[in-house]
């Protein structure tokens, strides 16, 4: 639409986008353009702070990992920093979405992305418990083995919760009622990827290692801050409901 002048009216550009207004920044900041590919979702707006910082902690992680004798326990620090770095790409890339075509993409990439989260971390807790078994261990005890027994319940959680509402929404009664709690959904992810941060960075306290791995705290704070820098202005506030 021009205006009086006959200038075009770039304002009205983005009206109509109702999900389209970053945490941080302008309308559209954060948003994927109608001719772009899914891809590009990886690193519009601050995406590309939050790739820095997801794979600084992956590779922090498996750096000291493999500078060890591999042993069964190795797969556990590898398995759920990997189930980690797809959840964090699972969330970048449905942030940008908006159109109803981009939105089903976007969830369907995401969910693939996190069922293959999910399968990580189910094989790194079945490693950690069989290795407890074997040598006779502890469970639970220390502040990182309680924290991940929480993350992991809640993933699962996410998970079923997040595949029901979205492919089987009769099961709420109908669509509607299934997209209710798409904003639930969406916070509860953004606290579990803080949950699961806190929960790496407690375990740079336990035995191992401070013995065997190394991994300094400062380390994993630090990625963690730069993650969450990335990640949370790119959150659409209107798709919390705000």
């Amino acid at each position: 639409m021009a205006s009086a002048t006959g200038i075009p009216e770039s304002r009205n550009q983005n009206e109509g986008r109702g999900e389209d207004e970053p945490l941080l920044g302008r309308a559209g900041d954060a948003s994927q353009q109608e001719d772009q590919g899914l891809q590009f979702n990886f690193v519009i707006g601050t995406a590309v702070i939050a790739q820095v910082g997801i794979w600084i902690l992956t590779a922090t992680i498996w750096a000291s990992v493999f500078v060890q004798p591999l042993m069964l326990f190795s797969a556990h620090p590898l398995l759920n920093s990997a189930g980690i770095l797809l959840t964090t790409q699972a969330i970048l890339l449905l942030q940008p979405t908006h159109t109803p075509k981009q939105k089903k993409q976007g969830t369907n990439i995401h969910a693939v992305l996190n069922l293959t989260s999910i399968l990580t971390l189910i094989a790194a807790l079945v490693v950690i418990e069989y290795n407890k078994i074997a040598h006779n261990g502890a469970h639970f005890e220390s502040p990182h083995a309680i924290l991940g027994l929480i993350t992991y319940i809640l993933f699962f959680l996410q998970a079923i919760v997040g595949v029901a509402q979205y492919y089987t929404p009769g099961l709420f009664g109908s669509t509607e009622n299934a997209k209710s709690i798409y904003k639930y959904h969406r916070m509860s992810g953004y606290v579990l990827l803080v949950l699961s941060l806190v929960t790496i960075a407690a375990a740079t306290q336990t035995g191992f290692n401070k013995n065997i791995l190394h991994i300094q705290l400062w380390a994993v704070v630090a990625a963690s801050v730069i993650i969450l820098v990335g990640v949370l202005p790119r959150i659409k506030k209107q798709k919390l409901g705000l």
